[in-house]
């Protein structure tokens, strides 16, 4: 089971599974889509499973791409003329789908939404926090635990408070 977008075939488990699989081997896919998205890659792969490993392919929702059935001439033409049918939609969707993330994205943040984690203010005594920390009254773990911060973010907090408080 991968459960990794298709995006491309350098999927652990993807991998995994062409380690595990041998000739007259049946792989069930749900949907080409759930093999790949990119049009060549989808071709080579298919490739490489029914040529090179001998393997059976069955994709449950495309009943002319199960290549156990009509291994004639007639049936293989079939089965590639569809495969690449399919791993054209298939891409093409992909594509479609980061060109309409990429608009989305872009109009969110011309709408001035901001993206991340919401940045954590500092403590209104963290000059006092700081002071008692260099001066050794307050160990690090108190000093985080008083500010409400992580170790990173303390010390990138501590690195523009010295910024913008020069002694």
């Amino acid at each position: 089971m991968d459960k990794q977008s298709g995006k491309d075939f350098d999927r652990p488990q993807y991998r995994k599974l062409m380690k595990k699989l041998k000739m007259g081997d049946l792989l069930y896919i749900l949907s080409i889509d759930r093999l790949g998205r990119n049009y060549a890659e989808i071709q080579n792969q298919w490739r490489i499973l029914t040529k090179e490993k001998g393997i059976d392919i069955a994709v449950l929702d495309m009943p002319l791409l199960d290549t156990r059935q009509d291994k004639n001439l007639m049936g293989t033409f079939i089965a590639d003329l569809v495969l690449q049918i399919l791993s054209f939609v298939a891409q093409n969707e992909r594509e479609n789908i980061r060109k309409r993330q990429a608009e989305g994205i872009a109009a969110a943040k011309a709408k001035g939404v901001r993206f991340g984690r919401p940045e954590r203010e500092m403590p209104e005594d963290f000059e006092q926090i700081v002071l008692e920390w260099e001066q050794k009254r307050l160990t690090f773990e108190k000093a985080l635990e008083r500010c409400g911060m992580s170790e990173s973010t303390f010390y990138r907090r501590l690195r523009e408070y010295r910024l913008t408080h020069k002694k």
